[in-house]
């Protein structure tokens, strides 16, 4: 029987590696997942790439999304939309590939609810003083931004013990190791085998007439 893939969640404090970590993911294990690109309402950051890194899209587009329910979760953060896309997810998930989210907390506790088997990740940096160093390290944002992601983490600690397992990215190789194990770990939990566990049980019951 062909398995199906796996929803894996990936949120975090802004600055806590998650997109280092997700490329690091791909490149070691690239055949086993994809990452659903999301959609936003921001300006691109330098270096990113429409269809690759998001897709950039204007706030009247992304109205136009949500009324044709194409977005599995949306939500704002630092006054710009973000959401996942449904149909590629369905169809990776289909193909058996586990496919990755990384969308900030409103959005994954909305994942959640809509598929109670998706597995929740949080993605932090060892202490509170190396996410600020983090911060400070891209160059990419004002003191102003800096100050409201931090603000912002404050907020989102607060929902950390709704996540399945925590992440600590201090050292990247190793953190990549622990979420491929727990993701493929996911692969193995009855819940998630409901179809094989089913033919199990009636090849079994041939099996047993047949004696």
């Amino acid at each position: 029987m062909k398995r199906k893939g796996i929803l894996a969640v990936v949120s975090g404090f802004s600055g806590a590696g998650k997109g280092t970590l997700m490329k690091a993911l791909l490149e070691a294990h690239g055949e086993q997942y994809a990452l659903s690109i999301s959609a936003t309402t921001r300006k691109p950051r330098p270096g990113e790439e429409e269809g690759k890194d998001y897709f950039f899209v204007s706030p009247e587009r992304f109205q136009e999304m949500i009324r044709e329910n194409a977005l599995i979760e949306y939500a704002c953060y630092v006054g710009n939309y973000y959401g996942t896309p449904r149909d590629y997810v369905l169809r990776q998930l289909e193909a058996g590939r586990d496919v990755i989210l990384e969308i900030e907390i409103q959005g994954a506790l909305k994942v959640k609810k809509a598929f109670p088997d998706a597995l929740l990740l949080f993605v932090t940096p060892p202490t509170a003083a190396e996410l600020k160093r983090r911060l400070q390290g891209r160059g990419t944002e004002t003191k102003e931004v800096i100050c409201s992601r931090l603000m912002r983490a404050v907020e989102e600690a607060e929902f950390m013990e709704q996540y399945d397992y925590l992440l600590i990215n201090d050292d990247l190789d190793t953190c990549v190791r622990e979420m491929d194990g727990l993701i493929q770990a996911q692969h193995l939990r009855t819940g998630g085998s409901q179809e094989w566990i089913l033919e199990m049980k009636e090849e079994l019951g041939s099996l047993e007439k047949e004696s």
